[in-house]
């Protein structure tokens, strides 16, 4: 059930930033609509100065939050799930909007989100530690227990399950939080989880949202109270984020980028084969972290894929998702729009075949399909975050997986063929983090393992089973009835 009550609208968000209480900002900024040029509002922008003071603030709230009993933390999240449903349209619309998605994109992001509070509500509940061998007399434990204060960097793509798949279970864990935001969304991947979990009962000083630039980023990074920092984003950025955090002693938590590759073997049923690429080449116009990159064909059926997948591209409407009468919306900026056609013309130039696409009106990119791709080409060797199908035919099962393995690393790979066991063996070939047999490679759960090796980031950093690994550290906790006495 809808409540026709504003979750967002007139909100205190407006011109302020959170500091685990709304407050008037010293600066702020402005809010831009992709599809339109619109100015959706202003928000507060954060400086390096209020990282510092809400740092220690947050620094202060964490031991009592990590103390309150479980069943009152996990309520808080349960509540935060029910506000999300009781808000949906409304937070769905503003996700569209603020990140030029189309809508079923915005609904999912909130559908999501309410699985993620719903997960973290559970972390309470569940054992945090086991019990250890040790000598008679003596009770010997290993506990799990929070790092303190985790610093939170989040990206535009899909800010608020980006940015909460981090935050709930790092809060259900016993942690403050502080959040920097991309600056081009800073309500859905911050302010409109500060609301909701502030009116699902958290307490003041737990959590923080600092939207910002590098300097904020950096800030938040060497603040003396952020012990762990999750980073969700370009594989420069990262390696930055590392260095600094590796410099001040501090786990870093880093998701990246890379190059996914889907394979296509020669007894796939062509159709359901198109739409897979399709979906996983051009969803979200590509800017998509597990986006299928590379699309690995078996020579024998190429040329059929290929006549598919132009056609796709040729018909597939672009435009203002929140009209909900097309496929594809904008890019996120004119920058990132340039760096997409950067890399067509990069590639054209070096001999692959443009056959769809490769031209723009505004930010709206139209899908783009080229072949002929080799190494060396930016589109082959660079994530792309656009709409951009890159075609790389193969030989045998063999040099299909020499061909996907050629990157410096990368989230996610796919399989499709008939043939399960030659599917498998071809899958347990694919150095990725998650692959998966007969799908496309933009998948996600509220429950899994997420992340990838190499540039991709530094292994499954979080979700699911990794979440208690990723956002509290161990401690051995010994137990005597009484000192005993040493020869000292």
């Amino acid at each position: 059930m809808q409540d026709s009550t504003s979750l967002l609208a007139d909100a205190p968000w407006r011109d302020s930033l959170f500091t685990g209480q709304w407050r008037a900002a010293a600066r702020t900024l402005d809010i831009i609509e992709p599809a339109t040029g619109e100015r959706l509002g202003t928000a507060g922008e954060a400086t390096p100065a209020d990282v510092a003071e809400t740092a220690r603030t947050a620094a202060a709230a964490q031991a009592a939050w990590a103390a309150t009993p479980p069943r009152e933390r996990a309520a808080v999240f349960l509540k935060a799930a029910a506000l999300l449903q009781q808000h949906f349209d409304e937070l769905a619309l503003w996700i569209t909007r603020e990140t030029g998605a189309i809508l079923p994109k915005g609904q999912h992001e909130v559908r999501e989100a309410i699985t993620f509070c719903q997960v973290a509500a559970a972390m309470p509940m569940q054992p945090a530690g086991q019990l250890l061998p040790s000598v008679p007399g003596r009770l010997s434990m290993a506990r799990r227990v929070p790092h303190g204060v985790i610093g939170v960097i989040s990206p535009f793509n899909f800010p608020l399950i980006l940015t909460l798949r981090v935050v709930a279970p790092a809060l259900a864990t016993g942690n403050a939080v502080l959040i920097k935001p991309d600056p081009r969304t800073p309500v859905s991947g911050g302010y409109l989880i500060a609301r909701v979990l502030e009116a699902a009962g958290l307490p003041a000083g737990v959590l923080a949202v600092l939207p910002g630039g590098a300097e904020v980023g950096e800030a938040l990074i060497t603040a003396p109270e952020v012990r762990m920092v999750s980073f969700t984003g370009s594989v420069g950025v990262g390696r930055r984020v590392g260095e600094l955090a590796a410099r001040h002693l501090k786990k870093a938590s880093l998701e990246l980028g890379g190059t996914n590759c889907l394979v296509i073997l020669d007894d796939a049923d062509l159709d359901i084969a198109a739409s897979n690429a399709a979906w996983g080449a051009w969803l979200n116009a590509g800017q998509i972290c597990m986006a299928s990159n590379r699309v690995l064909v078996h020579e024998s059926i190429a040329a059929a894929l290929t006549e598919r997948l132009v056609a796709k591209a040729t018909h597939l409407p672009v435009g203002n998702g929140a009209t909900g009468q097309v496929a594809i919306g904008p890019l996120i900026d004119a920058r990132q729009r340039d760096r997409v056609h950067a890399l067509v013309q990069d590639s054209v130039a070096k001999g692959a075949k443009l056959l769809a696409g490769g031209t723009y009106e505004g930010l709206f990119y139209k899908p783009t399909v080229l072949s002929g791709i080799q190494p060396g080409m930016r589109v082959h060797d660079e994530e792309v975050f656009g709409p951009l199908l890159n075609l790389i035919t193969f030989k045998t099962d063999e040099e299909a997986a020499a061909l996907a393995n050629a990157h410096e690393g990368g989230l996610a790979a796919g399989v499709i063929s008939k043939s399960m066991n030659r599917a498998m063996a071809l899958a347990q070939q694919l150095k990725a983090g998650m692959v998966h047999v007969n799908d496309q490679t933009v998948n996600d759960d509220a429950t899994n393992p997420f992340g990838g090796p190499g540039v991709a980031g530094n292994g499954n950093v979080h979700g699911g089973p990794a979440d208690w690994e990723a956002f509290t550290t161990w401690q051995w906790l010994t137990v005597k009835d009484a000192a005993p006495v040493y020869p000292f």
